[in-house]
């Protein structure tokens, strides 16, 4: 366990609350302490209220912060005497708990504080530090774990039994603290849970938080238990896209909304999911309750979604039949599936959601496989995780949701999209929460966005090779396609039909017709397994209504591809896949519009080229951007019933009309 405080950036956070943002930002940036909003830190502060009153005040972090990036604003103000008053009541139901929090903040606009607010109030130490560390829930989730942890410990801590967060804990850790402390204890850790250090400096109570969890770590060692054997040579198995995506479909359906799927045939993942004994140790639980909403109870073995569901259902119907009272939210469609060919999967709402449950469930094999090296792993029972699942604090925030973006859970692909209407297109599905896979020629497109929810590849669509591998790669980084986009295509010099050479025919042909015809054959079993149906949006042309001279080859490509779009319409309607087109003119930002084009464009028509910029009857500018909100709208609700239509987007153009 590294201590990773330095003295020169310690001296930028001057004040107990700055130096509570340095070390609590220390303790994030170490995945194997916190991952995910996990993990809560505070410091108590005297402070002068508005009529010169002096009051400590409890700053703990409050909801919606990560440890790692967190500011002086994610820490929750509450008043001290107020928390100190509520830990000595007999009950308090958390709801009425966390209205207490709340209405006892100094800061009305402050996030809601940390449900362990009255727990850290209890301890009699400046500042308080907890963490997940994967070193100790492995060691707490073994059949003998107390025995361990008091083992490697002794009075240096005290050890509390698993009690779920709220009031309770929070009663329970004040009476245990005031019976075992004694002057040598600088921590507390909770079974099945994680572990607390305190002090009266950031720096000490950091700096034990180290020493305690270095000391696991060290223990875990001794027993050949901390670093992992890598996996051997995995082969990994031939997995199509179509089976990816009918996974995926399955759980979406689950789920009552698409969700995205990662997948990965990286190795570690593989050889986890091929052991023979995946049945038990991954069946038993989350590595700790604090996971169990993103990961759900148990992760998937296998495929069968249908078995799973059902299995989910009695769970909940076993432990729970008063929550239906609650209309509690159910939602039985897993976030992991662990499979023999495809590996580790995780299922989110966003590509945000997944690469969270990802990185969560990477430690928990971690953390399982730690445990199992200690004589087995040992989660907690069924009805404590249940009461954490369906939480009442956990289920507000899921109806306090909101609505998600309209592409939520979405994937979309589209081509030439380094430039112009694809690019522009890209963000516009992006902001409506779409997961984006980018196609093109230039190398720009793999860094095009950096986020979870794009993904570039630099592809040469005219090679089918290319293309196919680029879907496949697709389907793997996000589980399936719900949309795709046919923007790439050429614009080669203009050319009267006598001085057309075939090699520039055949080009324009091969990019702007034949890659379009292989994408949409590649696509089109991967569109049909869409969860709300798959959605077809081809960037034609002015060209194929009133076609200009000199453009010949460009004009018969864009022409040909409008009636394979029309075509495609006709065959897969009853695969509830809609194909619309869109004829874009006189959209100047794109990048078939070089100087040499659009001079050349202005000469044919006897125009200068700003006079040519104008010609359309609106006088007004068509952008990429334009263009690509249209192309959008075409995706969404407003045209659920519209297949085979073309509309022109050109600001009017008398020929066309």
């Amino acid at each position: 366990m590294k201590n990773l405080w330095n003295e020169q950036e310690a001296k930028q956070f001057s004040g107990d609350l700055n130096l509570r943002v340095y070390t609590s930002r220390l303790l994030g940036r170490d995945k194997s302490l916190v991952l995910h909003g996990g993990g809560n830190t505070s410091v108590k502060i005297i402070e002068k209220n508005i009529l010169g009153e002096e009051e400590t005040i409890l700053y703990v972090k409050g909801s919606g912060w990560d440890l790692e990036t967190i500011e002086a604003a994610g820490l929750s103000p509450v008043r001290l005497s107020h928390l100190l008053k509520l830990s000595e009541l007999d009950a308090l139901p958390d709801p009425q708990m966390v209205n207490e929090l709340k209405t006892h903040m100094t800061v009305a606009s402050a996030p809601t504080p940390s449900v362990e607010a009255i727990l850290h109030a209890t301890l009699p130490f400046k500042y308080v530090d907890h963490t997940h560390a994967d070193a100790i829930v492995s060691i707490t989730n073994t059949a003998n774990g107390q025995q361990r942890i008091e083992e490697i410990y002794g009075d240096s801590v005290v050890v509390i039994p698993y009690v779920m967060p709220g009031f309770d804990l929070a009663r329970i850790c004040a009476e245990r603290f005031k019976k075992y402390a004694n002057e040598n204890t600088i921590g507390m850790v909770l079974m099945n849970h994680g572990i607390f250090s305190f002090a009266e400096t950031a720096k000490e109570s950091y700096d034990r938080m180290i020493d305690l969890v270095g000391r696991a770590e060290e223990y875990l060692n001794s027993q050949q238990a901390w670093e992992l054997p890598a996996p051997g040579a995995i082969e990994s198995s031939a997995v199509n896209s179509v089976e990816i995506a009918s996974l995926r479909r399955d759980i979406s359906e689950a789920a009552g909304c698409p969700m995205l799927m990662t997948s990965s045939d990286e190795s570690r993942g593989l050889d986890f999911a091929r052991r023979n004994d995946i049945s038990t140790i991954s069946q038993q639980g989350p590595a700790t309750p604090d996971h169990v909403i993103r990961t759900k109870r148990l992760p998937m073995l296998g495929r069968d979604v249908a078995a799973y569901v059902k299995e989910y259902q009695q769970y909940f119907d076993d432990l729970a039949p008063q929550a239906k009272e609650k209309k509690t939210i159910l939602d039985r469609a897993p976030r992991v599936v662990l499979d023999p060919d495809l590996g580790l999967c995780c299922v989110g709402r966003s590509a945000k959601d997944a690469a969270i449950i990802n990185d969560i469930y990477q430690h928990t094999m971690d953390v399982i496989l730690r445990a199992t090296t200690l004589g087995g792993f040992r989660a907690l029972p069924a009805r404590d995780i249940f009461d954490v699942e369906y939480w009442d604090l956990e289920q507000a925030k899921l109806k306090k949701g909101g609505q998600p973006p309209p592409f939520a859970g979405e994937i979309a692909l589209v081509t030439g999209a380094a430039s112009g209407i694809g690019k522009a297109t890209v963000s516009s599905l992006l902001q409506r929460g779409a997961a984006v896979i980018g196609l093109d020629l230039d190398p720009a497109i793999e860094s095009l966005h950096e986020r979870k929810d794009y993904f570039g590849i630099c592809c040469d669509i005219s090679d089918e090779q290319q293309l196919e591998a680029a879907i496949t790669q697709g389907v793997r980084h996000f589980g399936g396609l719900d949309i795709l986009v046919l923007n790439a295509g050429i614009f080669p010099a203009s050319k009267r039909i006598h001085e057309l050479s075939s090699e520039i025919w055949r080009k324009t042909l091969n990019i702007n017709l034949d890659a379009n015809l292989v994408l949409m054959r590649t696509a089109h079993p991967l569109l049909k397994l869409a969860p709300s149906g798959g959605r077809v949006v081809i960037i034609g042309s002015k060209n194929v209504t009133a076609p200009g001279p000199g453009a010949a080859a460009y004009s018969a490509s864009k022409a040909a591809l409008n009636q394979l779009a029309r075509v495609a319409a006709l065959e897969w309607g009853p695969d509830n896949i809609r194909i619309n087109t869109v004829h874009p003119d006189c959209v100047f930002d794109t990048a078939i519009w070089t100087d040499e084009v659009l001079q050349a464009r202005a000469r044919n028509y006897g125009l200068t080229v700003e006079e040519y910029k104008k010609k359309n009857i609106m006088k007004v500018e068509v952008t990429s951007h334009d263009v690509a909100e249209l192309v959008t709208e075409m995706c969404g609700p407003l045209f659920a019933k519209t297949t085979g239509a073309q509309l022109p987007i050109d600001g009017g153009n008398e020929r066309v009309i």
